[in-house]
């Protein structure tokens, strides 16, 4: 029997509109959110990116200076430039072509089709993501001293201080498996709407995420820290197929080809009050006692036009990027993929986030460590278990000890 979230989200709305009067909040956070967003347009049209960045050398060196860091905290994003050399991540690009050729994974995801859910009520359901998780250049990639580096630099960007002590260990950082990206040039049906991971429905229910958003949620959307890492790893996400149940500072890519705008790439609205708008905007009295603005569980946490367009206003396409740079985002960030590659590139990733040292993420590393030795997908993914009987994929032995200690092993 198919779970019926209606009750709760009822049980949650009368609630949580008992505690503030959540239409004057929203009038009041509405104008900044427009002056937020209106900060990055202005920028853009200046010639600007709306989306800070930074050399790796600068995290290498020490040398990230405060103001940077106070913009990457504003917009939740940053572009972290040659993390990989140039040539290794072409490199990595063909070893990954050759391993999804050698091993017909094409055939052999046909047989499979309809076991991924996650996107079905988005816009372009179909992003042309690989559900591989255990090729050598994914796992080089995860473990590399400078990716280790790079996720350790922006984990401490928050506030890890909890009522229990430290919500988690921002200098170590466990292994998240998650797929990589290879969509064609020409390629107009593999988009992905404007939406947020790592929680839909879940945001207003579960106590802790209420927890996390007490302020929004109290009417003091002034006093809220996204940065403050206090209850986050309590939160627990609705059970399924591609839903994150490690908690993740930030997802990320690194990217293998050069993509731009028009390339099929990444497109975010870079301000962190994105949460707290559609906190509130789900609360109000045009939307029904039952619904959440469609947010439903086991999928992504849709960005809707009809009431989310304040937001997304500020949908921005990244900056070009190289083989070899990476791109983070704040897990509460409204993130979305091109409709259309029209470039004449390939727009190639490896998907790696940054998911610090917690009891949470500790329990997943386990039965992920025992899905890797067996070559099976990683367990918050649909179980298509492509690389079961792979050759090339990478073992036990390609671990470095610094892998082995990301790996829960």
């Amino acid at each position: 029997m198919e779970f019926n979230p209606k009750p709760f989200i009822a049980q949650a709305k009368q609630q949580l509109r008992q505690r503030q009067d959540v239409k004057r909040s929203l009038a009041s956070l509405t104008g900044h959110v427009r002056a937020s967003i209106d900060e990055v347009l202005e920028e853009i049209a200046k010639g600007g990116t709306g989306i800070p960045e930074m050399p790796f050398s600068q995290i290498e060196n020490q040398s990230v200076t405060p103001d940077q860091i106070a913009n990457i905290k504003t917009r939740g994003c940053v572009i972290v430039r040659g993390v990989f050399d140039r040539q290794q991540a072409e490199d990595w690009n063909d070893e990954l072509g050759a391993y999804i050729d050698t091993n017909d994974y094409f055939t052999k995801a046909k047989e499979k089709a309809g076991l991924d859910k996650y996107f079905s009520q988005l816009d372009d359901a179909v992003p042309q993501i690989f559900g591989l998780y255990w090729s050598r250049p994914q796992v080089m990639a995860r473990q590399a001293p400078a990716m280790a580096q790079t996720k350790q630099f922006l984990n401490r960007l928050w506030d890890v201080r909890g009522p229990m002590g430290a919500e988690f260990d921002p200098d170590l950082d466990y292994a998240y498996a998650d797929r990589t990206r290879r969509r064609q040039p020409g390629d107009t049906t593999l988009g992905l709407s404007p939406h947020m991971d790592a929680g839909s429905y879940e945001r207003w229910v579960d106590p802790a995420f209420q927890a996390v958003y007490a302020p929004v949620f109290d009417g003091h959307w002034e006093s809220y820290d996204p940065w403050k890492a206090t209850y986050r790893t309590q939160a627990r996400e609705y059970s399924s197929p591609s839903v994150a149940s490690m908690f993740r500072t930030f997802q990320g890519w690194t990217g293998l080809t050069e993509q731009g705008p028009n390339g099929g790439t990444l497109q975010l609205v870079p301000s962190t009050m994105s949460m707290s708008y559609m906190l509130l905007r789900a609360l109000q009295d045009d939307v029904d006692d039952d619904d959440l603005c469609g947010a439903a569980p086991g999928r992504a946490l849709g960005a809707e036009p009809k009431y989310h367009q304040e937001l997304l206003r500020g949908l921005t396409t990244i900056p070009t990027v190289y083989p070899g740079d990476t791109v983070w985002w704040h897990s509460d960030i409204i993130h979305a993929v091109e409709p259309a590659n029209t470039s004449e590139n390939w727009a190639n990733v490896i998907y790696i986030g940054a998911s610090p040292a917690c009891k949470k993420n500790q329990a997943y590393a386990v039965r992920q460590a025992q899905a890797f030795v067996a070559g099976r997908s990683a367990p918050d993914f649909a179980p298509e278990d492509y690389e079961i009987d792979f050759k090339g994929r990478a073992t036990v032995d390609d671990l470095t000890p610094l892998g082995r200690r990301q790996m829960g092993m």
